[in-house]
């Protein structure tokens, strides 16, 4: 959902606007601006909500942002932020640690953690998640003995790829009825990014076990297209055996193969009707979701949605063309 965009603002007026509008997202803070090559900055903003966390995507001239404990003390609001750079270069600060971020990096901090700055030059955008404190449940300390760990993380590049993936279809998840199972799903990947560095043995093997599940999945969705993805290889990513990734699937009352093929055959299914994919054959978009046998590819759609794949493609061409 867009929250602002400053080319509807006035050029003397949008540096205030831009101000009042993040105040009311994120809570006290600050924030420095560099104009554009027209002199005047330029900002697009956009928010979602999932349940317990809120997302944002921040895009437009260069920035420097940051928050101290003397914001929190203003407000009382402790939030826990993750982020990631979209496009450019950024740079994240928490007190004397430096970090160069760029769309394969990810950083987490707090407010209570002192000082913490995100900043960059010339274009850029950002990806971000705020969560309230109280949410991860975890104790302050062990937030911020974390924060400069998190690039060593085993969780890091999970939780990345579920970022980047959340944004690119956030406005169609945020109404979904799932949204708030998003939410608590990012929310267990974020409290597991940040126990998977903990020094704590105790903390880093209880909160591993809780949130494996969501590790699980969320690793498959962000290989569903890949041809060799399967339970063997899913098992020796998280370090578990394969007997040990059947009975938790089982468990929660999973059945780890169908889930694979159902998430494979709906993003079959989007690729088929969207517009930008007219140009593949069905056999193709079949193949790029892991599908190699047509005719298998062709029984499951029908079993799943009642129709060939290609009566699908027509359905969709046919709602284009309205």
């Amino acid at each position: 959902m867009l929250l602002l965009d400053t080319a509807d603002v006035r050029p003397q007026d949008r540096i205030e606007v831009y101000q009042a509008t993040v105040l009311g997202q994120t809570g006290s803070c600050a924030v420095e601006h560099e104009p554009g090559p027209d002199g005047h900055i330029a900002k697009r903003l956009e928010g979602w909500r999932f349940g317990p966390v809120a997302m944002y995507f921040n895009s437009g001239t260069g920035m420097r942002y940051w928050q101290t404990s003397r914001h929190l003390r203003m407000d009382s609001w402790n939030t826990i932020s993750v982020l990631t750079q979209a496009t450019g270069h950024g740079r994240f600060i928490w007190n004397d640690y430096r970090q160069t971020i760029t769309a394969k990096d990810l950083f987490v901090t707090t407010k209570s953690a002192g000082y913490w700055e995100r900043n960059w030059s010339g274009p850029g955008s950002t990806i971000a998640f705020m969560i309230d404190a109280e949410q991860i449940a975890l104790p302050d300390s062990l937030i911020h003995t974390a924060v400069p760990r998190i690039a060593r993380s085993p969780v890091t590049p999970v939780l990345l790829n579920h970022i980047h993936a959340l944004r690119r279809d956030a406005d169609r998840l945020e109404g979904d009825p799932g949204a708030e199972n998003i939410g608590q799903a990012t929310l267990s990947l974020v409290r597991a990014l940040i126990a998977s560095v903990a020094t704590d043995d105790r903390t880093r093997r209880a909160v591993g076990d809780e949130t494996l599940l969501v590790r699980v999945l969320a690793y498959v969705r962000a290989h569903l297209t890949d041809p060799d993805l399967t339970p063997a290889r899913v098992a020796a990513v998280h370090n578990i055996s394969l007997r040990s990734l059947y009975r938790l699937c089982d468990d929660n009352g999973l059945s780890l193969e169908q889930w694979i093929i159902r998430r494979r055959l709906e993003g079959a299914r989007r690729d088929l009707i969207a517009p930008e994919h007219a140009h593949r054959t069905v056999q193709a978009v079949a193949r790029s979701w892991g599908f190699a046998s047509p005719t298998h590819f062709a029984r499951r759609f029908r079993g799943a949605f009642g129709l060939t794949p290609t009566e699908a493609r027509r359905q969709g061409d046919d709602r284009a063309a309205l």
